[in-house]
């Protein structure tokens, strides 16, 4: 990583980091990368090897997903990722995350927030991202219902809110939403 960081010549990071994944055993791969959890770099070529070695993995396929998404691989692959290890693991919440997060459709996306809302109702950021996403679908197509869940949805989450700057921006976004006419 320091040859890396000094050169910037990623091919040679990921064919080093590559050899490496096929020369440790696998259950060993996590403990290396998490000192490098923040560079995806180093997470994918490693991640990549224990999903290879254990497919049903929920959190090595959180990881790879969540790498994935951060160098921009595109949704298709990270919510591929992601519904596999919702299904191997239906209480990760990461996955789920990604898995709603992968939605392109503002609409599906929204359906998708509540379900993991409702799976895990004390999840605030699950909930702050329904209510984000539905203001989003409220504005864009002038969606009264969307806008209704994103109000009722954002005044959940200022009544759990003691935090001064977090309760300040709940109430300046419903402030802005109650004053929309759709």
């Amino acid at each position: 990583m320091e040859q890396y960081q000094r050169g910037g010549d990623l091919g040679v990071l990921l064919d080093a980091l590559r050899l490496l994944a096929t020369r440790t055993p696998t259950n060993e791969l996590p403990a290396l990368a998490e000192p490098y959890r923040d560079h995806p770099e180093v997470v994918i070529p490693l991640y990549e090897r224990i999903v290879e070695e254990r497919p049903d993995d929920a959190r090595a396929l959180v990881v790879l997903a969540n790498a994935y998404w951060l160098t921009g691989r595109g949704p298709d692959v990270v919510g591929e990722l992601a519904a596999r290890a919702v299904a191997a693991e239906p209480s990760n919440r990461g996955a789920w995350h990604l898995w709603a997060l992968t939605e392109s459709n503002v609409r599906a996306r929204v359906a998708r927030w509540q379900q993991v809302s409702e799976r895990f109702p004390a999840d605030q950021l699950a909930r702050a991202a329904l209510a984000d996403n539905a203001a989003s679908l409220a504005g864009a197509e002038h969606d009264p219902r969307a806008l209704d869940l994103a109000v009722a949805t954002y005044e959940g989450l200022l009544a759990e809110t003691r935090d001064p700057a977090p309760r300040a921006a709940l109430e300046a976004a419903l402030t802005t939403l109650r004053g929309w006419k759709l």
